[in-house]
């Protein structure tokens, strides 16, 4: 038979022996042993921290395009997926959309390419005409009596300064479009490989997530997906509306042979969110000033006008329903987005936003509120 004292002393000294254990200080740490050694750890970091940074700022050019090309994929994806579930293979889908997508920059490319050029002679034509008009005017003649700004004017296109300041500009604006042209048949090409395996990378992106948490994980990418998806179709609602006002505006003052080019020109530019309408209600008042003056003051009161119906009741409300944001969220994004990445960023800064919401109600508030 075992002894029920012995016993009890057993587990008393184990009991004394682990207490005294726990109360045994612990190790000192790096910092107050080997302070030498903390510092060359601490200094191998930072420099190893700043050598990744400096890769990832001297590609971030591509990893720029590779984000406009998958997000383009994200957006188009659902027709693709409308054509799919009427019988269309994936393939033969994003073939169909990536044309469709061609040959609309493609109609935007001919659409203004004649209309600048035909303004272009007809501005250069009046040049001397207005020139005239500015000598005689008053206000011009005090500022020349002043500053003399019309013999420095002509000296400055007289001299070499001015051959080579256009030369430049000139080759500048050339290696400009060049860039854009590759930049565009980079995120074309890409934009096709997402669209054409967009299945088998969501599928490879949900298997990084724990399997407990996979199917959640699944619901929540599918989820923002369809809010880009949704997102890309409420800016062509937008951006239809702003062509359709553009085309009416310009019959009724009179510039109908210009009206269905320039209506395309304002529709496309303005798929950018906040500054593609200002791009657009810019070359539009500029081709109309060109015209006629008065034209071009008519252009300028419409579009200030619209500008500010589109900015706070037509793009908030089409967007509020695409994506499920306020209207203050959104302006706010689209804000910030062209701020930190200028054009890219207006158009990822909604759908990101909208991402970011949804995370928030989905996975944030759940956990505060079981707290």
């Amino acid at each position: 038979m075992t002894d029920p004292a012995g016993r009890a002393g057993r587990v008393t000294r184990e009991a004394v022996r682990v207490s005294g254990r726990a109360q045994t200080p612990w190790p000192r740490p790096l910092l107050h042993r080997r302070p030498f050694s903390f510092g060359f750890v601490a200094a191998a970091g930072a420099l190893l921290a700043w050598w990744l940074g400096g890769l990832l700022l001297s590609i971030g050019s591509i990893l720029v395009l590779i984000v406009v090309a998958g997000f383009l994929a994200a957006g188009l994806n659902p027709a693709v997926e409308w054509m799919g579930r009427r019988g269309v293979r994936r393939s033969l889908g994003v073939l169909i959309v990536v044309v469709v997508v061609v040959v609309a920059i493609a109609l935007f490319v001919l659409a203004l390419a004649p209309v600048i050029a035909d303004q272009t002679t007809s501005i250069v034509d009046r040049a001397p005409d207005w020139f005239t008009k500015l000598q005689h005017n008053r206000l011009v003649q005090r500022l020349d009596d002043q500053v003399h700004i019309v013999d420095r004017a002509q000296k400055f296109v007289e001299g070499k300064g001015f051959g080579s300041a256009l030369f430049g500009g000139v080759v500048g604006v050339g290696l400009a479009v060049v860039s854009f042209l590759a930049n565009a048949f980079i995120v074309i090409v890409l934009m096709l490989y997402f669209m054409a395996s967009m299945p088998t990378i969501k599928r490879s992106l949900y298997q990084l997530a724990p399997a407990s948490r996979r199917e959640r994980v699944t619901d929540l990418g599918d989820r923002i997906l369809d809010n880009i998806g949704a997102y890309v179709s409420g800016a062509f609602v937008v951006a239809l509306a702003a062509g359709i006002s553009t085309l009416v505006f310009l019959f009724i003052i009179g510039l109908g042979q210009y009206a269905i080019a320039l209506a395309a020109v304002v529709a496309l530019l303005d798929v950018i969110p906040m500054i593609g309408a200002t791009i657009g209600a810019v070359v539009v008042t500029a081709i109309a000033f060109a015209t006629e003056p008065q034209l071009g003051l008519y252009c300028l009161i419409f579009y200030i006008a619209y500008q500010q119906v589109e900015n706070y009741v037509i793009y908030p409300r089409v967007m509020a329903r695409s994506v499920d944001l306020p209207g203050s969220i959104i302006v706010i994004a689209a804000l910030v987005g062209a701020s930190l990445l200028g054009v890219v960023g207006a158009l990822l800064a909604v759908p990101t936003a909208a991402a970011i919401t949804l995370l928030v109600k989905e996975i944030w508030l759940p956990r505060q509120a079981a707290r």
